[in-house]
Order: C-alpha cells, then sequence, then structure tokens
C-alpha cells in the first residue's frame, strides 16, 4: 500500500469515527501536521462516489452521510423520545422495586398522588403492565414491569437492580437522600 493509501485509511476512519464534520487542520491534528489531508480526501471522495455512503465538503468541513438518492429509505416513522418526568422515574422505580404494587401504595411511598397519565405514560413505553388485582376490599389494580422494562436497562432479572450500596457508590443519591439516611440511622442507634 502507497503512503497516500494509508493516509486515505487514516482519514477515513477519523471522520468515521468523529462525532461532527471536520476541518482540515482537526484531521491533521489526528493524522499528522505534515500530512497531504487534501489529497487523501481527494482519494477518499473518488472510492466513495457512486456508493451508498459519501464523503461531502460542508464550508470547509468534511464528513461521511448517506448518499442523497438513498435518503428515502431511512425516513420511517420514528418514535420520539421524551425525557421521563421525575414523577414517572420515581413511579417507576417504586414499581421496579416494590412490584406487584397498587396505586395507592405507589402513592404512599412517594407522599404524593400520581396523576392520571404518570402510569399511562410507563405503560405506553412498555415498561410496566398490569398484574392482576389485590384481593382485598375495592379489589385495586397492581401494576409490575416487563421484560421490555428489563431489557431497556440492560437487566437479566429484577434481582440485577442495584441496591442502595450500589446507588450511593455511584454517586446516584440525592445528598438530600442520604442525609435523612443518615439521621434515621442515627436515630435508630441512639434509641437501642
Amino acid at each position: 500500500m502507497s503512503g497516500v493509501e494509508d493516509l486515505a485509511r487514516a482519514v477515513e476512519a477519523v471522520l468515521f469515527a468523529a462525532e461532527h464534520p471536520l476541518g482540515i487542520e482537526e484531521l491533521r491534528a489526528h493524522v499528522g501536521a505534515q500530512a497531504d489531508v487534501r489529497a487523501a480526501l481527494r482519494t477518499l471522495e473518488q472510492l466513495y462516489a457512486g456508493r451508498g455512503i459519501e464523503l461531502v465538503r460542508r464550508g470547509d468541513q468534511w464528513h461521511f452521510q448517506t448518499a442523497a438518492d438513498l435518503a428515502h429509505l431511512l425516513r420511517r416513522d420514528r418514535e420520539d423520545s421524551r425525557k421521563l418526568s421525575r414523577a414517572g422515574v420515581e413511579t417507576l422505580a417504586i414499581i421496579a422495586y416494590h412490584e406487584p404494587v397498587t396505586r395507592a401504595e405507589i402513592e404512599a411511598i412517594r407522599g404524593v398522588q400520581i396523576s392520571k397519565g404518570t402510569i399511562d405514560v410507563l405503560m405506553e413505553a412498555g415498561w410496566v403492565r398490569p398484574a392482576g388485582r389485590r384481593e382485598v376490599p375495592g379489589r385495586p389494580l397492581t401494576y409490575a414491569t416487563t421484560s421490555a422494562f428489563l431489557s431497556h436497562f440492560g437487566l437479566a432479572s429484577r434481582r440485577d437492580l442495584p441496591g442502595i450500596d450500589d446507588l450511593r457508590a455511584a454517586g446516584l443519591l440525592d445528598p438530600v437522600d442520604l442525609a435523612v439516611e443518615q439521621e434515621t440511622s442515627e436515630t435508630v442507634t441512639q434509641d437501642e
């Protein structure tokens, strides 16, 4: 392989991995300050001409993109991802850790009433499902997580959910939660 081909491969790799279009100087920062990046880009343009992926210049920056004549193949009805509200996250966590659980039990744990749409959003996402009814007066509906929940969060089973020590080690506990937990443990120690 010639030096130009090796350089073209290096530029190709950098452009392919880049999160945004790169300019000549940015490419040189990766492949060498003295490299003939323009020659490598010309080689890549010729190599990718007429293919499903093309090398494109926008202003002074370069990037790979799907060939314009094939863009229609990639257009599909996409689901718009929505960020789950704090209430949704809390409700999902309660269901995951306490399932099967009723709406009243979720509200008791959270300390506030659940809006009607919170569980509906979780069910639409496919993470929560109705799990039957409690054998108590009123026969309230219970909720549980689904296999889609486990799959989305990379869990083999509910036993893989992180425990309090895991959450603390990851720095995911709110400082207020830690203070309340510490105060609770001090109260228990004083009572003994």
